[in-house]
């Protein structure tokens, strides 16, 4: 073993100062320590969030400097301060690290870091699996709102539907029993005047044209009385419109009656409506058109009704399609048909490919229930 004295002078040393030491102490969410020594979880958003932390340098400690971060929430590390704590407020619900460095008494950053992971909880407001919740219970309310609407039109429109079958057979029996027995009355005592005239009467000629005049609007009248009580019968639609080929003429046009769906009862005071829309969309196609061509389609599904009738005409001037045409009610008439049943019509047309009216009921209006 050596002897002798060894002397050691501190203001020569020249070698480097060890790197601060740091360390995170303790983490403040509002009142309350979290507990470091676990898996680090907030339960919910904190107002305020708050890191403390020290460092270490055995030269000179006051002159430790740190530089922090916190994940994803800084975008860069914070500027040099000599403070011993962080604070964030308002942090939204996620996961987060926070890092931590710190220089020694020289001004030398350490180059290992310090960091600690944390996990905020959402508030049970702010959860997928509760905003999900609400977005289901709104819809379930919009749709019960929605149904309970749709019920209420319904049971608005079959009362307007049984308001209007009274009506119409209260009109049904006063025409028989006052305007058609003045016509029969009339008639008979018109017939019993030209079997007393002499042969070759000039009167007599006329007054026969006469008779086959109230004849024929007698037939007539009859006809509307028994469409206004036949509400309880079954309007047999194809049909109906297939007649009109020989009423209307079209013996020189290709037309066509086709049914898509299986043929469902409407109710009674309904049909009319749309038998009356079909028919006015077809006069207009046999008068004005010039079609070669004429279809009706009829289609049932559950959700609707619709009627089209189509023709490869000459078309209607969109004039017209907006404001009709003067004198005349055809398409004004269709539309307001359309609207006293809940319907929706649609009038499309074009020199080039023709005119096509669409005639669109919801089922729930169109359709007599199964009960």
């Amino acid at each position: 073993m050596d002897s002798g004295l060894s002397v050691i002078d501190p203001s020569q040393w020249k070698g480097s100062v060890p790197p601060a030491m740091i360390q995170i102490r303790s983490i403040t969410a509002d009142s309350d320590m979290i507990d470091l020594t676990s898996v680090t979880k907030l339960a919910a958003p904190p107002r305020r969030l708050t890191f403390a932390y020290s460092g270490l340098s055995l030269r000179n400690p006051d002159r430790v400097r740190f530089r922090y971060r916190l994940d994803p929430y800084d975008g860069n590390w914070s500027g040099s301060t000599d403070a011993h704590e962080a604070t964030y407020t308002q942090l939204e619900p996620g996961s987060y690290r926070f890092r931590l460095i710190a220089s020694n008494s020289d001004g030398v950053w350490n180059t290992a870091e310090t960091a600690i992971a944390l996990e905020i909880s959402p508030f049970y407001w702010q959860a997928w699996q509760f905003r999900l919740s609400v977005v289901l219970i709104l819809g379930l309310a919009v749709l019960g709102l929605y149904r309970l609407r749709l019920h209420h039109l319904t049971a608005q429109l079959n009362l307007r539907f049984a308001e209007r079958l009274d009506e119409r057979t209260r009109i049904a029996q006063d025409l028989h029993d006052t305007l058609l027995q003045g016509f029969l009355a009339a008639s008979l005592r018109l017939h019993v005047a030209l079997e007393g005239l002499p042969e070759g009467s000039p009167i007599k000629q006329q007054l026969g044209g006469a008779l086959e005049l109230m004849e024929q609007v007698i037939d007539e009248g009859r006809n509307v009385v028994s469409g206004l009580r036949s509400s309880e019968n079954h309007l047999d639609l194809p049909l109906e419109f297939s007649k009109l080929r020989d009423e209307l003429g079209l013996d020189e046009v290709t037309f066509r009656v086709t049914v898509d769906g299986r043929e469902r009862n409407l109710h009674p005071a309904l049909r009319d409506h749309v038998y009356r829309v079909g028919r006015e969309a077809l006069v207009n196609a046999a008068r004005h058109s010039r079609a070669t061509r004429i279809e009706v389609e009829l289609q049932y599904t559950d959700k609707q009704l619709r009627v089209v009738v189509r023709d490869n005409g000459c078309g209607i001037s969109p004039q017209t399609l907006e404001s009709g045409r003067k004198g005349h009610w055809g398409l004004s008439g269709m539309r307001e048909r359309a609207e006293k049943i809940g319907g929706r019509l649609r009038v499309c047309s074009s020199a080039s490919a023709g005119t096509e009216v669409e005639l669109l009921v919801p089922g729930r209006v169109a359709f007599q229930s199964k009960s």
